[in-house]
């Protein structure tokens, strides 16, 4: 059997499995949805589940879509927090307000996001090439949690492409500098999300971090409950980061749960059962955003939701189109007894797209010890 916590800092956790930052959909909703799943199939609720992505300087600014975007559930804990930044004074500035105002229990340092409006500034994964100013963010953001319960982390990839790997270096650099963990999407920038994660990066980094008591998490491919136990027994990570294995599948936590605890896997849900949850989604959703909002957001997870599923594509198009929670139960109603289960519900899922050149800024690459901070690269994405 393999470990069955996680320490991360301070925290400690009775499960090595984490929800990934997905934009759009781990909000406070889904998050809350994951929970509840995990704690009926299993008895428990141990998995750390991260908030989407947020700005540090938009959090700095109090921006009103950012604050809302950053709201927890009452009965989360830990809470975790992914912040996108570039700049170590705005990493400083706000780490201090998250620790000051108790705003969270958990910081996570993005150095992973590859989509080119955020690489082309020096953004998410293009900024660990520039070595001294990723360990400038990394070490503000520590200095920032001194003295507190609150832990920070990194997630980072393998690197720019084929001919600049950096997580090596980063995975240093963020131990020499006080970070708790560290994850690895075993996928380089270029790639994005297509092609197959190479864990054998994330084995590499499991042995080069090895001495550092800094925890290493492996973050690519884990659609299915024996991926995470496959990904732990091969490359020897401390625990799984899980993304878009998720989507349309929030009862995956308790299934990963039960694998890494050697005990029987919870059933797959029912289109019956599916419906049921669909509606808790929307409900929760509706509830922190409003309705309309709400029924506009559940459309990209009807597809995910019903993967696999008998139902034709009718019902697909004007699931799409949903506007009211009375549409939805209506349109649902018909499948809510429905004994059906899906074929093949662990596939790979989510975006995939083709690996393309990635976007920098002009001479980026000429010098990685230069720690001149990105001109413009946090206004962008200013608001979460």
């Amino acid at each position: 059997m393999l470990g069955v916590t996680l320490q991360i800092g301070s925290l400690l956790l009775n499960s090595p499995v984490v929800l990934a930052p997905m934009a759009g959909v781990t909000n406070m909703a889904f998050r809350t949805l994951c929970r509840e799943i995990e704690q009926e199939r299993t008895g428990t609720s141990a998995a750390l589940y991260v908030c989407e992505m947020i700005t540090a300087r938009a959090l700095i600014e109090r921006n009103p879509k950012t604050m809302h975007m950053m709201a927890f559930a009452p009965e989360e804990t830990p809470r975790s927090l992914q912040l996108y930044t570039t700049d170590p004074k705005h990493t400083y500035e706000a780490a201090r307000m998250i620790v000051e105002e108790n705003l969270a229990d958990h910081i996570d340092m993005n150095f992973g996001c590859p989509v080119p409006k955020v690489t082309r500034r020096g953004g998410g994964s293009a900024l660990p090439y520039k070595r001294r100013l990723y360990g400038n963010i990394v070490a503000a953001a520590v200095r920032a949690t001194e003295g507190t319960d609150v832990p920070v982390t990194v997630k980072f990839r393998i690197g720019i492409d084929d001919a600049h790997h950096t997580h090596l270096d980063a995975g240093r650099i963020a131990a020499e500098e006080g970070a708790a963990a560290v994850t690895l999407h075993a996928r380089t920038a270029a790639q994005r999300y297509s092609g197959q994660a190479d864990w054998e990066e994330i084995t590499g980094l499991v042995e080069h971090m090895r001495g550092s008591g800094v925890a290493v998490l492996g973050n690519g491919d884990i659609f299915a409950a024996e991926d995470a136990r496959l990904m732990m027994e091969r490359t020897g990570c401390d625990g799984v980061e899980v993304g878009r294995g998720c989507l349309g599948r929030p009862w995956l936590f308790a299934e990963l749960s039960a694998a890494l605890r050697g005990v029987a896997l919870p059933e797959e849900p029912t289109l019956g059962e599916v419906t049921r949850i669909i509606l808790r989604h929307a409900e929760l959703l509706a509830a922190h955003d409003g309705e309309e909002r709400a029924c506009r957001d559940m459309r990209k997870h009807m597809g995910w939701y019903l993967r696999g599923f008998p139902v034709g594509g009718e019902l697909r198009g004007r699931l799409a189109k949903v506007s009211s929670l009375a549409e939805l139960r209506e349109e649902l109603s018909p499948w809510a007894d429905s004994p059906d289960k899906a074929k093949d519900s662990g596939g790979a899922r989510g975006r995939q797209g083709s690996s393309s050149k990635v976007a920098l800024p002009d001479g980026w690459l000429d010098d990685p010890e230069d720690e001149t901070v990105p001109v413009g690269a946090d206004i962008e994405n200013s608001g979460g």
